[in-house]
């Protein structure tokens, strides 16, 4: 039996549907009981826990095989970095109290690099926290999601101009659609253990693309003309403010930051393996842009 935190989520849910297809008895641990039904018509036994209260989180992940944990950004926190700080100590505590054998942990590309850099460096704290528990590691760093996108595409499609935080429109990047990242994780799960105590494996989807290419993808959905134009670094604050908390905003302009500078939010160099997902940037859109 596989438990999965946040299994309502984009990434949990795809790999609770994965497992679930190939015939794996999955337990999915939700915070919302309202969320329980589409987990329950999969065929998921549905715990209820918080994933700020480690006693339940012990509770839901006792006895299974593996555990598929996940750290969520708060997007409305108000201080973001201690939110995901005690997560991370809920989940770890809940590990070690539970006496997991395996788990499988969804992290984030640039979570190797040692500097600073906003979001990714959440996760790579994150992943020091679970090295020294006893117990088999995976850690999945995902590449950026598709699915970001999705918050510009209504300002694109009345403008034209699609904004973005890279400011080079034709420099390529790593993304990936969160359901491959699911898929993966299920793939990981089902198969023996390595033996190791630790395995990194990378997910990004199957060709790296640039902001020209999402405006690109758009534009052959919505059948016009859509480009891609560089937000100013300036703006970038106020612009996230929009949508997430200034503590939030602060670490992705920290993130893009890095982004601009190049080579960082990226595979580690000379370690881990890269899984590639075969859902491409078209499709990942497409439902989020209205058909005409």
């Amino acid at each position: 039996m596989f438990a999965i935190l946040g299994a309502a989520g984009k990434v949990g849910y795809a790999t609770a549907t994965a497992l679930r297809a190939a015939g794996f008895p999955v337990r999915a641990i939700l915070r919302d009981p309202a969320k329980a039904s589409r987990l329950s018509g999969l065929g998921c036994d549905v715990a209820i826990a918080d994933l700020m209260d480690p006693a339940a989180l012990a509770e839901a992940i006792a006895d299974a095989e593996a555990v598929q944990i996940i750290l969520p950004p708060p997007l409305r926190a108000e201080d973001a970095r201690a939110e995901m700080r005690r997560a991370t100590g809920s989940m770890v505590e809940a590990l070690r109290s539970a006496r997991a054998r395996r788990v499988l942990a969804i992290s984030d590309y640039g979570a190797h690099v040692p500097d600073d850099i906003g979001m990714p460096t959440m996760y790579r704290l994150f992943e020091e926290n679970l090295r020294p528990l006893p117990l088999s590691k995976i850690i999945l760093r995902s590449a950026e999601h598709m699915e970001g996108w999705a918050r510009a595409i209504p300002v694109a499609l009345a403008t034209g101009i699609l904004p973005t935080l890279h400011q080079e429109m034709d420099r390529d990047f790593a993304t990936v659609s969160a359901a491959d990242v699911g898929r993966i994780a299920a793939d990981l799960l089902s198969e023996p253990e390595t033996g190791g105590p630790e395995r990194i494996v990378h997910a990004e989807g199957p060709r790296r693309c640039s902001a020209a290419d999402v405006a690109g993808a758009v534009s052959a959905l919505a059948g016009r003309a859509i480009a891609a134009r560089a937000v100013s670094r300036s703006e970038w604050q106020q612009s996230l403010e929009r949508v997430v908390s200034p503590s939030i905003a602060s670490l992705l302009v920290d993130t893009y930051d890095a982004h601009d500078r190049g080579g960082l939010i990226d595979v580690e160099p000379g370690r881990g393996e890269v899984r590639r997902g075969t859902t491409d940037l078209t499709d990942a859109l497409r439902r989020f842009v209205p058909v005409a």
